[in-house]
């Protein structure tokens, strides 16, 4: 599984927390160990320039996520992603990578609803890269059964990221 980081907010990160965390989703949800994931943290500035352009809304938010391939994974534990096979991963000699996206994160919007929220920035930041994940396979929470579907899975996730490292 191939996760990028590519640090532009010009905020110390911990880069490899957030790669492990990802992995950790997209391990737990089956995903093929031959996925591609970016995961982009920048400025206030260019969040908002993105959120503006992407989505139609003033002002910076914490997390975008930008699908690459016409993908929709949930619910298909233990596939071969973008194989078009749906046989499991190790049984597909012809399974190719996905190109999951890019998860894009603003360190400086974390760090406040971190903050509010009680729990910090690393916290904020491990939720949110979550969250755009979650994005990435096909997950909205834009209707009610969406929204429960997602934000309960997102905690179930969560919750077994923290179990693991012992927390």
């Amino acid at each position: 599984m191939s996760i990028e980081v590519a640090n532009e907010s010009g905020v110390v990160v911990n880069e490899e927390s957030l790669v492990r965390v990802a992995r950790h989703v997209l391990d737990r949800l089956g995903v093929s160990p031959l996925a591609e994931l970016s995961l982009l943290l920048v400025d206030v500035d260019q969040m908002e320039k993105l959120h503006v352009r992407w989505m139609g809304e003033a002002g910076p938010t914490d997390v975008l996520a930008f699908p690459m391939d016409e993908l929709d994974l949930r619910g298909s534990r233990g596939v071969a992603h973008g194989s078009g096979h749906g046989a499991p991963a190790e049984d597909d000699d012809d399974a190719s990578p996905a190109v999951l996206g890019d998860v894009v994160l603003c360190p400086e919007v974390a760090e406040r609803q971190g903050r509010e929220a009680g729990h910090g920035t690393a916290a904020e930041l491990e939720l949110l890269c979550t969250h755009g994940v979650l994005h990435l396979l096909g997950y909205d929470h834009g209707e009610p059964e969406g929204h429960t579907e997602m934000f309960g899975l997102q905690g179930e996730l969560l919750a077994s990221w923290q179990a693991a490292r012992g927390r």
